[in-house]
C-alpha cells in the first residue's frame, strides 16, 4: 500500500514537471544521461574462499598494475579485489576519465563505500559513475544552484499558490452550490462537513478571532528518500541525480530538495493529509496545519461531546472508561477523521470520551505545555504572590507556538466551565490539575531526579492556576 501511494505520488511530480516546464532545469539530468554506465570486469579463473557477497566481479588478492591492466578497455570498467598490504579488507576499482580510481568498499549487508547502501556492487558503481561525472562537468554549477535562486520564486512556491488558488475555487464553487440548497436538506450534525469546509465550524467560535493557521511556523521533517522515476529539488527546480537516495523528503509536506538545498528552506512546511496519516501521537502544529483547523479538532469534537451530555457527572475525568472502548474512539479518529461518531449511541459511557481527551494529550510527541516553555511555567509558579504567578504564566503562555497557544486556550476555558459544576461533579481546579497534569506537562529531563516529587507539585500547582484565573491570563491572548 505504501509502495503504491508513493508511487503515486513520484508520477504526480512527473506530470507537474509536464505542466510547468518553465521551473525546471534540465542541465544535471542531461548530464546524468551522459555518464559512464558500469561494466562488470568478470574474473576468468576460480578465486578461492570468494565471499558469498560477491559475484564473478571479485578478482581475489590482485595488483594494482594487474588491476590497472583489467581496467584499460574504458571508462565504467570496475572489478572488486582483496587488499594485498590488508588482507581481509576489499577495494572498489573502477575507470573513470582514463584513470582508476581505488575505493573501500564495506558490506553489511548493503554494499557500500560512503553514507549510500546498495543491493548490488553494480548499482553501486552506476550511482558512483553518475556522481563522479556530474562532479567533473559541474563542480561549479553545483556549488551555486541554491545560492542564486530565491525562495519565493521557486518551484514549491509557485506550485503551491497555483494549488491554493485551484483549492479556493472548488471551496467557491461548492458553497455557491450549497447555498441553493434548502435548509431542510443541511446536515443534522455540525461536523458532517466536507474537511476542506472545517475552517468555517472553527470561525464560528468566538474565542478564535481571525486566525491564519497557514502561518503557524513549522520546520519541515525532512528524511533522505529514495525517489522513484525523475527527481526535481522543489527549491532550486535542478534534476537530482543518482539512483538512489538522491536528496530529502519532507514527511509531513512532501517538499522534495537536495540536501545541500534543504538548508535553506525557512520553517513554513504545510503538512498535506496524504502524508500525514494518523491523528495520535503526532506533532501537534503538524496536525493542525495539515486539517487546516487553529487546535485539533479531536479536542473540539471530544469537548462539545462531554458538554452536550451535561458537565454535572459526578466524578467526570477522574473515573475512567473501559481502555478498550477508549481505543475505539481512538481507531475510530484515526480511520474517520471528523466523520467519527462518538455520540452516545455509540459510546454511552461519557468517560470513554473523558479518556479519549486526555489520550489525545499524553500522546502528544510534544506537550501542550512545551519542553522549550516549561521552565518558564515553573519560574513563574514559584513567584511569592499571586499577582507575581499570574505575570509569570502570562509570559510563558506567550511563548507558546501559535497551535499549542490556541489549543490551551480552548481547553483551560473549558475545564474552567467544568470547575464551575464543582458541586455535582466534585471536580475542582485542584482535581482537575491533578488529572490533567500528567498529560499537559511533562518534564523535560525524563531521568528521576532528588526533588522530583516537590517538582511535580509545582507542575500540578501551574495547571491548577491556569484554570481558575483561565480569563485573566488570556484576557490578552
Amino acid at each position: 500500500m505504501a509502495h503504491h501511494l508513493c508511487q503515486a505520488g513520484e508520477e504526480r511530480r512527473a506530470d507537474r514537471v509536464n505542466e510547468f516546464p518553465h521551473l525546471w532545469k534540465s542541465y544535471l539530468y542531461q548530464l546524468q544521461q551522459q555518464a559512464p554506465t558500469p561494466k562488470r570486469i568478470v574474473c576468468s579463473r576460480e578465486v578461492p574462499n570468494r565471499p558469498l557477497h560477491y559475484g564473478r566481479e571479485f578478482h581475489g588478492m590482485i595488483s594494482r598494475a594487474e588491476t590497472e591492466w583489467q581496467l584499460h578497455e574504458c571508462d565504467g570498467c570496475y572489478l572488486v579485489r582483496e587488499s594485498q598490504r590488508a588482507p581481509g579488507q576489499y577495494t572498489l576499482s573502477m575507470r573513470f576519465m582514463a584513470a582508476t580510481k581505488n575505493f573501500r568498499l564495506y558490506y553489511d549487508g548493503k554494499h557500500y563505500v560512503g553514507e549510500k547502501r546498495f543491493d548490488t556492487v553494480q548499482d553501486l558503481v552506476a550511482d558512483g559513475l553518475i556522481t563522479l561525472y556530474l562532479e567533473y562537468n559541474a563542480a561549479e554549477y553545483i556549488s551555486m544552484m541554491c545560492v542564486q535562486i530565491k525562495y519565493e520564486e521557486s518551484p514549491y512556491m509557485t506550485l503551491s499558490s497555483y494549488q491554493q488558488k485551484m483549492r479556493q475555487m472548488r471551496i467557491q464553487k461548492r458553497s455557491s452550490f450549497s447555498s441553493q440548497e434548502s435548509n431542510s436538506t443541511r446536515s443534522p450534525h455540525e461536523y458532517d462537513r466536507p474537511a476542506d469546509d472545517i475552517g468555517i465550524f472553527f470561525q464560528e467560535d468566538s474565542v478564535l478571532g481571525d486566525i491564519d493557521v497557514h502561518r503557524f511556523e513549522k520546520p519541515h521533517n525532512f528524511r533522505t528518500h529514495n525517489f522513484k522515476g525523475l527527481p526535481w529539488c522543489d527549491l532550486c527546480g535542478n534534476f537530482m541525480w543518482g539512483i538512489i537516495a538522491q536528496g530529502v523528503k519532507c514527511e509531513d509536506c512532501g517538499f522534495s530538495a537536495h540536501r545541500k538545498c534543504s538548508e535553506k528552506i525557512p520553517n513554513d512546511c504545510l503538512p498535506d493529509l496524504k502524508y500525514i496519516k494518523r491523528v495520535f501521537g503526532i506533532d501537534l502544529t503538524t496536525l493542525v496545519k495539515a486539517h487546516n483547523t487553529p487546535r485539533p479538532f479531536v479536542v473540539d469534537m471530544c469537548i462539545k461531546e462531554i458538554e452536550n451530555r451535561g458537565l454535572e457527572m459526578e466524578g467526570l475525568y477522574r473515573i475512567s472508561g473501559f481502555s478498550d472502548e477508549v481505543e475505539d474512539v481512538r481507531l475510530s479518529f484515526e480511520k474517520d477523521g471528523l466523520h467519527a461518531d462518538i455520540s452516545p449511541g455509540a459510546f454511552e459511557d461519557v468517560h470513554v470520551i473523558t479518556g479519549v481527551l486526555k489520550l489525545f494529550f499524553r500522546l502528544l510527541p510534544i506537550p501542550l505545555i512545551t519542553f522549550d516553555t516549561y521552565p518558564l511555567f515553573m519560574n513563574g509558579v514559584r513567584q511569592q504572590t499571586l499577582e507575581g504567578r499570574l505575570d509569570g504564566l502570562r509570559e510563558a503562555i506567550n511563548k507558546l507556538p501559535p497551535a499549542h497557544y490556541q489549543t490551551l486556550k480552548y481547553l483551560l476555558a473549558y475545564l474552567n466551565r467544568v470547575t464551575e459544576k464543582q458541586k455535582q461533579n466534585l471536580m475542582t481546579p485542584h482535581n482537575l490539575s491533578t488529572v490533567f497534569c500528567p498529560s499537559l506537562m511533562r518534564t523535560p529531563d525524563l531521568i528521576a531526579q532528588p526533588g522530583q516529587l516537590a517538582a511535580w507539585h509545582q507542575e500540578s500547582l501551574v495547571i491548577e492556576i491556569l484554570i481558575s484565573h483561565q480569563r485573566v491570563l488570556f484576557e490578552y491572548g
